[in-house]
């Protein structure tokens, strides 16, 4: 009998596992993949997340950037150089998330890798989780299997709030110039954008469409773009993949077990940012289930309001300026980021320096006064 079963080993499953783990509780985290596995991601993480953690993120980081290149239809270009504390870290994910792991292992957490959880059931006060190995018992579960992920509704949350967008992502193993800028570009493609994140060995390439369906000529489009960084794309490792948007707050309790990460539908709704919300779910699920492995009352619903109150109510402004934004986004360019100061918000945005509640109503009125 395990304290929790954590299903998923991505950010969110890993921070949950760590935290569980480090306060002397039984963890056993469930993997379908094989680990490490490749995760198509552009691997953008605010370094506000190190003040959630007691150890060094240096390894897992392939490199930093602090010069940010924004772009309209592939002109108009605007750059900036962050004055943040700390510059964006950028990570490949299949390195990232075996840190993460390896770091619960070293606190006492099990992981059984390429072991699905097939079906779940309620029994006698703790969970089944049913597998390929047979069956395995916990008092409390976390699902964080990602987007495409199957725990959450045999859990029962199978009428999930969510704005479900999608991406296409490349993996270049040739890097770009030494002073290559984190790039995104605007107008290019219909209510999205396109990126290239610069990495130690490489690059990583991607367009995503934030709102409404994937257009089928997003390829072409990406293949287009990566030629203008002398990038062909046929030599790169090329993904597609979902993305569920957060869409307003939801519960994300239930009998002795948790949701957390994307499997929340907790990813950003302006910038698709999904790992700095994952982790921060990972840490919050993780003391909620210690203090109700303690005895503590209510402290399963305490999950869900904190999440609510930390993450649900800066979703609410991002999801009103993608909406503003990427209705008119020539407009949302010229004055969200075109103007004097724009730039360096969106860049303390991006590291966790700045809240959209910080910034959200007076772009929004830019924003609206421009249409109106």
């Amino acid at each position: 009998m395990w304290d929790c079963i954590v299903i998923g080993a991505g950010p969110a499953g890993s921070a949950a596992a760590y935290h569980l783990a480090k306060q002397g509780r039984s963890v056993l985290i469930l993997e379908k993949d094989m680990h490490p596995r490749y995760k198509p991601c552009g691997g953008g993480v605010s370094p506000e997340v190190a003040q959630w953690f007691d150890f060094d993120f240096s390894p897992a980081i392939s490199t930093t950037v602090r010069r940010f290149r924004f772009t309209y239809e592939g002109g108009d270009p605007v750059e900036v150089e962050a004055t943040t504390r700390e510059p964006l870290w950028l990570v490949r994910r299949e390195v990232f998330d075996a840190f993460l792991v390896a770091q619960a292992q070293a606190q006492g957490a099990q992981l059984k890798a390429g072991c699905a959880a097939l079906s779940l059931r309620f029994e006698d006060s703790a969970w089944t989780v049913d597998t390929p190995e047979g069956p395995l018992r916990a008092r409390y579960l976390v699902a964080a299997d990602g987007a495409k992920g199957t725990v959450a509704k045999m859990l029962g949350f199978e009428a999930r709030r969510f704005r479900m967008a999608g991406a296409i992502e490349a993996e270049c193993a040739t890097p770009g110039p030494a002073d290559l800028p984190l790039c995104l570009d605007f107008g290019t493609v219909g209510k999205g954008y396109l990126w290239n994140f610069p990495k130690a060995d490489g690059q990583s390439l991607g367009v995503g469409v934030l709102r409404g369906r994937q257009n089928r000529h997003l390829r072409d489009v990406l293949k287009d773009y990566a030629a203008g960084f002398d990038v062909e794309l046929d030599g790169c490792a090329v993904a597609a993949h979902p993305i569920v948007l957060w869409d307003g707050d939801q519960d994300l309790h239930t009998q002795q077990a948790l949701i957390a990460g994307e499997a929340a539908c907790i990813v950003d709704p302006f910038t698709a940012e999904g790992i700095r919300p994952s982790l921060r779910t990972g840490v919050l699920a993780a003391e909620a289930i210690h203090a109700a492995l303690g005895g503590g009352d209510r402290a399963l619903e305490s999950y869900t309001a904190r999440v609510q109150q930390e993450i649900g109510a800066e979703m609410m402004w991002a999801r009103r300026l993608s909406a503003m934004f990427f209705h008119l986004p020539s407009l949302g360019y010229k004055v969200g980021v075109k103007h004097p100061g724009s730039p360096q918000r969106m860049a303390q945005l991006l590291c966790g320096e700045l809240r959209y509640s910080e910034v959200a109503q007076r772009a929004l009125h830019r924003l609206s006064g421009g249409i109106f």
